[in-house]
């Protein structure tokens, strides 16, 4: 029963991800088994079960301390490009440990944050917060699919925002705490859920390494890991789940370092040129699927553009290619089916194709006149070098900030 609902979930968000990640259907569908309609029952629960959900929370003294630990990311240029005022309103699509949050209230003084996470010790958090800010924060728990109805039940009407902060991806809380099984270095439950237990019937990372079959798996890590070896990757996890389920974080780590040479295990650099492991997309792959990361940054971008005023501001932070696609595009009025990456020959192809179908004469050939930003630079902003230095996990960060027209 687990196996068919798994791949039904499969099925629906590699469908639903068609647009943002150029999928071939056709090879898609190959690939995916059949069965009975289920993908997101609990989505029907909602906002009236936060409070008794976060009650529900550990008291402990390492929430308190989250936010002093975690270091926010190009938290300076973020600021700036928000350049809050006296008396506007902003949305933190993710509160997290609250850094950005903070800092905006410093920056200046009587505006008002609603502090939006689906991660419920984030939440947690943000409800501690507000407490020495109690009419300039609000806490909301929920996935970015759901902040529409939270923003409207906070008495937020459409276009009257004054900016929206986007921060994707994964935080440094879920990383540093073993039991939400987010980080390979250190061992705990295989889990990766950023919603944790709110959802308990949705599947962790334990759940699809061990229910999917080979080419379900292959397809998730090469699809969202950006792995090169998927294939390979997947058949040692089909051989190790049949011998014992792999439950744990460093127990998958070893299972798929072991399907690679030993001098293979290290010889991967990041950004700083640092050795990574092997096992890291492999992570990301699965972290992205689990929580259907780039739908969800999408329907985030939507309605972000759909509650901001005009001249109203968005920032948003990317932390990998993928990510950093979706938001580009969507700035730049790019349809997201259209292929990426394309050679100056299929370049004026593509514009003359597109030429020869444009019935309005402004339209520009590369589809950018649909956008309804002003990019507030031309290029991508990177953390800077002493940013790195005292928080390399940044590294990968990619900001990109628009004014809404």
């Amino acid at each position: 029963m687990l196996s068919q609902c798994l791949c039904e979930v499969y099925k629906c968000l590699f469908l639903r991800n068609l647009k943002l990640n150029s999928i071939n259907a056709a090879t898609l569908a190959r690939r995916i088994h059949s069965s009975a309609k289920k993908l997101s029952d609990c989505e029907l629960k909602e906002q009236t079960v936060q409070k008794c959900e976060t009650e529900e929370l550990p008291q402990s003294m390492e929430n308190s301390n989250f936010g002093r630990l975690h270091i926010p990311v190009m938290l300076e240029e973020v600021v700036n490009c928000l350049s809050p005022q006296p008396g506007q309103r902003f949305l933190d699509m993710t509160f997290g440990a609250g850094g950005h949050t903070t800092a905006l209230l410093e920056k200046a003084s009587d505006i008002t944050i609603y502090a939006l996470d689906r991660d419920p010790t984030a939440y947690k958090i943000a409800q501690q917060l507000s407490e020495s800010y109690p009419k300039q924060i609000r806490a909301l728990l929920g996935q970015f699919s759901q902040s529409e109805a939270l923003l409207i039940s906070s008495g937020v009407e459409p276009g009257t925002l004054d900016g929206v902060l986007l921060d994707a991806g994964c935080s440094s809380m879920q990383f540093d705490t073993p039991e939400r099984g987010f980080s390979l270095q250190k061992d705990g439950p295989l889990d990766m859920r950023m919603d944790s237990d709110r959802y308990p019937d949705m599947p962790t990372a334990a759940d699809v390494v061990n229910a999917l079959d080979q080419q379900a798996l292959a397809s998730i890590l090469r699809t969202y890991g950006e792995e090169r070896h998927a294939k390979k990757i997947a058949s040692a996890i089909v051989q190790a789940r049949s011998i014992y389920p792999i439950t744990r974080t460093q127990q998958l780590a070893s299972i798929v370092a072991g399907a690679f040479p030993a001098s293979a295990l290290y010889a991967r650099k990041d950004l700083l040129q640092r050795p990574t492991h092997v096992a890291t997309k492999t992570f990301q792959g699965l972290r992205i699927f689990v929580n259907d990361e780039l739908h969800e940054l999408f329907i985030g971008l939507k309605t972000a553009e759909k509650f901001l005023k005009p001249g109203g501001r968005l920032v948003a932070l990317s932390f990998h290619s993928l990510e950093d696609r979706i938001v580009k595009r969507f700035l730049h009025g790019i349809d997201m089916t259209e292929k990426y990456n394309l050679s100056s020959r299929q370049k004026i192809r593509q514009a003359l194709k597109n030429c020869s179908r444009k019935e309005d004469a402004q339209e520009s050939p590369h589809g950018k006149s649909n956008s309804k930003w002003i990019l507030l630079q031309k290029k991508v902003l990177t953390p800077q070098a002493k940013d790195i230095q005292t928080n390399p996990r940044g590294r990968s960060a990619k900001l990109r900030a628009a004014i809404k027209l």
